[in-house]
């Protein structure tokens, strides 16, 4: 299905590939034979992710990462968590004119709903905008609000179990335990493949040293505690940042992006339409008019926080617009993390929380679908 879809949707503007996939996993879910699959935080995080992060980490370009580097660090950081602590409280005020919900759940729903993927628009960005440094932005903040994510969801689904209040000491000793440790992990396996990869010259043990560094950093991760999701990201920026000093052989790049290439399209064919197929398990329910207001609330935060971040710092004042800030906005699309996340709160809790949870999935395939085929017209729009 994925390589039909691929081959026919060859430009890609109006309907990305991945928005493609999901609604016909929707549509497959109603057949009793694909109704039965599903999809869980562990099928997400130890299979598709390593490979995805480590493939975007080690393909993203370095120039554009020293160019950006400090808008990219600032949205991936403090931008994300200024966003998850304004959209958490939208969340909480506005949720709690229609449900009951707590300032830690409220919390909880905008860490999930902070990462960005801009995986089904990045070609779009590039192919529509005379400006790459959009798409550049978008997709190296993506790399950096991951980690960031994942270690805000712990913290808060931690919290949301015990029942216990939140405490911002505890939550900023966690917070750099986790990210430090991740970063710290994933330089190391990055360095070592840089110099283990020149002990032989058989590219199929160079891809297969690729793949113990994606796999091995996130796991050794997970289990010693710190963030497997940062370790692998790290360790793949390590590895191009490698590439360009180090490691000489020309054939080890080509068949390293011969190998990843197909990988990674053919991984995120299978990924999208699980996600459209568990999705509908979620879709029906009486909540859609708040759902879509904590979907209009994480496009208005995002905004409110570009914008703010833009204009607040001097240099930056001159370089992106009031167009640039609203369409990295709207680029800002939920989409695998989100899932993921979602499918570890769902593991992780009784089916108290089965409005919490669908709630969030409405949000997140609205976001995956109306931003994915606006970005287009939006672009189109906004460079004229």
């Amino acid at each position: 299905m994925g390589y039909i879809i691929y081959s026919i949707d060859k430009k890609q503007n109006y309907f990305p590939v991945p928005v493609i996939l999901v609604l016909i996993g929707i549509v497959l879910s109603f057949i009793p034979y694909f109704s039965g699959i599903t999809i869980s935080k562990e099928t997400i995080f130890m299979i598709f992710l390593p490979a995805l992060l480590f493939t975007s980490a080690y393909q993203f370009p370095l120039k554009p990462l020293r160019t950006n580097k400090w808008v990219i660090g600032s949205l991936g950081t403090g931008g994300l968590l200024l966003t998850m602590a304004l959209l958490g409280l939208s969340i909480y005020f506005v949720g709690n004119l229609f449900i009951s919900l707590s300032l830690v759940g409220a919390f909880l729903v905008a860490s999930i709903l902070t990462p960005t993927d801009p995986v089904s628009v990045v070609n779009i960005l590039k192919k529509s905008s005379s400006d790459e440094r959009i798409a550049d932005i978008v997709e190296g903040e993506s790399l950096i609000n991951d980690g960031t994510s994942i270690v805000l969801f712990t913290v808060f689904l931690e919290m949301y179990l015990n029942s216990s209040k939140f405490s911002i000491g505890g939550f900023i000793s966690e917070f750099l335990f986790v990210s430090i440790g991740g970063v710290a992990l994933g330089a190391v396996f990055g360095w070592l493949m840089s110099k283990l990869v020149h002990f032989t010259h058989h590219k199929e043990y160079q891809i297969m040293l690729s793949i113990i560094v994606a796999y091995g950093s996130f796991y050794i991760g997970e289990g010693i505690g710190v963030s497997g999701v940062l370790s692998t990201v790290t360790a793949g920026l390590m590895l191009s940042f490698e590439f360009g000093k180090n490691i000489k052989e020309a054939h080890f790049r080509s068949a390293l992006n011969g190998f990843w290439g197909i990988i990674e399209p053919s991984l995120l064919a299978v990924l999208f339409l699980m996600i459209g197929i568990q999705s509908a398990n979620y879709l029906i329910f009486n909540g859609w008019l708040l759902a879509v207001l904590i979907f209009i609330a994480s496009l208005v935060v995002r905004y409110i926080v570009l914008l703010t971040t833009f204009k607040g710092v001097p240099k930056w004042r001159k370089q992106f617009s009031v167009n640039d800030a609203t369409l990295i906005t709207w680029t800002g699309i939920k989409g695998t993390m989100s899932v993921a996340l979602l499918m570890g709160l769902e593991s992780a809790t009784d089916n108290g929380s089965s409005m919490i949870i669908s709630l969030t999935f409405a949000a997140i395939m609205l976001s995956l679908i109306i931003q994915s085929i606006g970005v287009y017209p939006l672009t189109q729009k906004l460079s004229k």
